[in-house]
């Protein structure tokens, strides 16, 4: 990596994340109390190129940056660990468009924005639809989402201070010192581009005076960009660049590997990331017991503490748990509560109940509701055999689903689907399905090429023994 690229790094993920990137030269700023402890990072209030916090589920990270730090993050997690699926969102967010109006309901105006993505605009911040053509900025709502928000109120961000269009000038709240106000008050007003109010950022409490006529000079500088681009440039086209957003996700291996890195900077009980992820009591006894590992207390019997202590956690035999069949794209489908039948530290079997009549693809029978599935999935494999039987009791096929390893949180079995399956019929045909739907996956850089190479051995290797193992059961 030949530029550094400045990071703030919050959530449960830092510090496995913080010993990663500075391994490959990237900058820590701002860190937590807890980081500077543990890395000997002096305080660096810097502005960063790239921010990542955790997901709101806890099972990876965002982050948020520039398009070259974003593009360095996602490299090195692809080239770090084994699982990690990478979601880059296709718009630049804050960036400015202009778009062609594509078309329009009651409550929002639909704005093509060009590479296939479609935003919504309020009806009410729209021009005539007659003009066609509409200049918008990509809003901080519903990041990652397949069809972006828009606004015609503009913005043009910087380090320490916003351009607002049609605005008066302000200064964030975050800034209390009256004096410090009253002076970003009267500079802003002295610094205004026609037409725009400046609005001071929190950094800019702490910049020379010279520091933030410069970042202005530079915001203006855009914003004449800007009305020359909006005159020339045919739509669909982005006008002005702004931070770009990515969702990672830390499935099973992806967890293990950050519970390496941790363990080399801090005492770290196995499957640390897995038992934050939880949240709750196990992550609070989590806490707990790895401060006694940090007075000096013996692993083996702080791990075996811990253990006892969440053991009831969890679910066990005849326990009621959610199905989550995560997809690459980040979708979530809950297919519905199943019955543990078999759960130890070697594999677990649950059984659903179909809810809907339907059809299952693949198999080429019909799906009823009343049919049982029942699951079965060694720990640390690849794939969920799922046998389907009718209310009578008549096997309908199997699927085997190739899939990151199985996780069992206290109230669902949790696994990201790799799209594809192999299905045996009752006749006895096995096939392999939806191949593509990975291929697509690994073009648009979801996942990387030693996860793509591995499902491809993984699934060939997983037909053979099937149709072995069906020839033998059916014709021998």
């Amino acid at each position: 990596m030949s530029k550094t690229f400045r990071v703030k790094v919050r959530g449960i993920y830092t510090t496995a994340l913080t010993k990663l990137l500075l391994e490959n030269g990237f900058q820590i700023v701002q860190p937590s109390q807890a980081i500077k402890a543990r890395f000997g990072i002096p305080d660096d209030n810097e502005p960063p190129d790239i921010k990542i916090k955790d997901r709101y589920d806890l099972q990876g990270v965002v982050a948020l940056g520039s398009a070259e730090a974003i593009e360095a993050f996602k490299t090195v997690l692809q080239s770090s660990f084994e699982d990690v699926l990478t979601r880059k969102w296709n718009v630049s967010l804050d960036g400015i468009y202009k778009g062609c109006i594509a078309n329009a309901d009651e409550n929002m105006v639909y704005v093509d924005m060009g590479n296939g993505t479609v935003g919504m605009l309020p009806r009410h911040e729209s021009p005539s639809e007659s003009q066609g053509e509409v200049v918008v900025q990509v809003e901080r709502k519903r990041i990652g989402r397949k069809t972006p928000v828009l606004t015609t109120q503009l913005k043009i961000v910087g380090n320490c201070a916003i351009l607002a269009q049609k605005s008066k000038v302000g200064v964030s709240l975050k800034i209390r010192d009256l004096t410090k106000r009253a002076e970003l008050y009267a500079l802003g007003k002295q610094l205004s581009p026609e037409g725009w109010g400046i609005i001071w950022r929190e950094p800019a409490a702490y910049k020379s005076k010279d520091f933030l006529e410069k970042e202005i000079m530079a915001l203006t500088e855009k914003v004449r960009t800007l009305n020359e681009k909006s005159v020339s440039e045919k739509a669909p086209a982005l006008l002005l660049e702004g931070s770009y957003f990515i969702d990672v996700e830390f499935p099973f291996a992806s967890k293990r590997k950050l519970d390496t890195l941790r363990a080399s900077v801090t005492p770290t009980l196995k499957g640390h990331h897995f038992y934050k992820s939880c949240g709750g009591n196990v992550s609070a006894a989590l806490e707990m017991a790895e401060k006694l590992l940090e007075k000096g207390q013996s692993y083996s019997e702080v791990e075996e503490l811990f253990k006892r202590q969440i053991q009831h956690e969890f679910p066990e035999e005849g326990s009621k748990v959610d199905v989550e069949h995560v997809k690459l794209s980040g979708a979530v489908f809950r297919l519905g509560q199943a019955t543990i039948e078999t759960i130890n530290n070697e594999e677990i079997k649950y059984c659903r109940t179909i809810r809907t009549d339907g059809f299952y693809d693949g198999l080429g029978v019909a799906k009823e509701a009343g049919d049982e599935a029942i699951s079965e999935a060694k720990t640390g494999e690849w794939h969920i055999t799922t046998n389907y039987f009718s209310k009578d009791g008549k096997w309908k096929g199997t699927y085997i689903n190739l899939n990151t390893p199985v996780e069992v949180y206290p109230t669902a079995i949790r696994y990201v689907d790799l799209e594809v399956d192999v299905c045996i019929h009752p006749n006895g045909e096995t096939k392999i399905i939806d191949m593509e739907k990975l291929e697509k996956a690994f073009e648009n850089d979801i996942l990387n090429k030693a996860l793509f190479e591995k499902v491809k051995n993984t699934v060939k290797l997983v037909a053979e023994k099937a149709f072995v193992e069906n020839f033998s059961a059916n014709f021998i």
